[in-house]
């Protein structure tokens, strides 16, 4: 059996798919463990999955929390910008502790979240094997396909490459303080220096939890990664929903996940919006909202905290989200339509792959209004075709493979040190808009 050590970004969104491809390794025999900074433990340990802290010499316990607090008061580029401080210090206290962590700990292998590129610097320092896991969009810079940060759709014209190009540079220099980081110990280790924005680029394997259909066109992508679909399988932890309150009228879920979900004027909104319409509102707010502000909604919205979002979302007609791509996987694996308000990160990149496959609708937070955003709920509602091409893209997810196929890809690479290539190339589906 293998002993895996995680390293991922400090988020729910990475932490929690994770987790459950943890999970799956672990019923499998295999040990599992996190190595993440202490505001985490307890996130971890109660997903079922061992913990190692690491930072305990410069991180000071609560930052996490501050950041996700001030990270809450911001959108777009302004929020990409504020996040690359957080980011600087954690993968300095990866490159610092993580090492002797991994010996300590036993560790055999390393699964490596592409958005922590600390850690594929780690596993070349110590000789390990490690995989790279695409918690959020999988990234692999081509000239015609856009930043995972901007809104644009895929457009193969000369015009979209350079504009591309252009927002691959400007991404290059917003992650220059990371990669001064990784260089000071790739120097001191006597690795190649970074140049540019960069991910882990596995020689064994790249899992991604999209599935094919959702991605733009994607051209000479190495055989060794995968598209498996979504990591999910069951929680140990569970959360109380009433669902005797459901009244029977076509299901509208909204959720802003949770690092932007203190944007109470999002949730006003889409209260208003569906005031009056023949729906049930059902608002997961993730601590984002106090009884006040809950109170100051318009209508009748079922309002909690948290719910099980994929029971939820089995009973749904329609998602509002801010374009997580967790919340996004999770309402097409039911073949539920979305609307989109992205706010940061990636989900403006998300929000143009919604609209790229035709399973639902996007509104830019400069132009969400009530009225538009309640004319395209009522459109995402009314035509079918938002539902069939929804529909395709849960049997992708369903024919993908998911968590098992993942940990599938994970054991057989670690285990005969040799790439795992993809051998069902023709998955490699290309869902356009026609």
């Amino acid at each position: 059996m293998i002993h895996f050590g995680v390293i991922c970004p400090p988020f729910p969104g990475h932490l929690n798919p994770m987790a459950a491809l943890g999970r799956e390794l672990q019923r499998r025999g295999h040990s599992i463990t996190f190595l993440q900074i202490p505001d985490v433990e307890l996130k971890v340990r109660s997903e079922g999955l061992n913990f190692w802290s690491i930072g305990q010499s410069t991180y000071r316990r609560g930052e996490l929390g501050e950041f996700f607090a001030q990270l809450g008061q911001l959108s777009g580029l302004e929020a990409l910008r504020y996040s690359v401080n957080f980011c600087q210090h954690i993968t300095a206290i990866i490159c610092q502790d993580a090492p002797g962590a991994i010996q300590k700990a036993g560790i055999e292998a390393l699964l490596v979240d592409q958005l922590e590129p600390a850690g594929e610097t780690v596993a070349e320092f110590l000789g390990m094997p490690f995989i790279c896991v695409c918690c959020a969009q999988a990234i692999h810079r081509q000239a015609d396909v856009p930043p995972f940060f901007t809104p644009w759709s895929y457009q193969n014209t000369w015009w979209a490459r350079l504009r591309n190009l252009a927002a691959y540079h400007l991404l290059d220099r917003s992650s220059q303080p990371m990669q001064q980081v990784l260089n000071e110990y790739r120097k001191q280790w006597k690795l190649p220096i970074y140049y540019g924005f960069r991910v882990p680029y596995s020689q064994l394997a790249q899992i991604s939890q999209q599935p094919a259909a959702f991605d733009f066109p994607r051209a000479n992508l190495p055989e060794r990664f995968h598209y498996t679909g979504p990591f999910r399988n069951a929680s140990p932890l569970s959360v109380p929903f009433p669902f005797e309150r459901l009244t029977g009228q076509p299901l509208i879920y909204a959720s802003l996940g949770t690092l932007q979900n203190t944007k109470q004027e999002i949730f006003y909104c889409i209260a208003a919006a569906c005031e009056g319409l023949d729906v049930q509102l059902v608002i997961s707010h993730g601590g984002g909202m106090n009884a006040a502000a809950v109170q100051r909604l318009p209508g009748s919205p079922l309002v909690v905290e948290y719910a099980p979002q994929l029971e939820v979302l089995a009973k749904a007609r329609l998602t509002i989200t801010h374009g997580g791509l967790n919340t996004v996987l999770d309402s097409l694996s039911h073949g539920v339509p979305l609307v989109a308000i992205p706010i940061t990160y990636e989900q403006p990149g998300t929000g143009a792959r919604i609209t790229w496959t035709g399973t639902g609708e996007v509104i830019t937070l400069n132009c969400l209004s009530i009225s538009r955003l309640r004319a395209v709920i009522q459109r995402v509602l009314t035509e079918d075709s938002y539902l069939e091409h929804a529909f395709r893209i849960k049997e992708s997810i369903r024919e993908s493979g998911g968590v098992m196929r993942a940990a599938d890809i994970a054991e057989q690479a670690v285990k005969s040190r040799h790439p795992v290539k993809e051998k069902h190339l023709s998955i490699r589906c290309k869902l356009g808009n026609s």
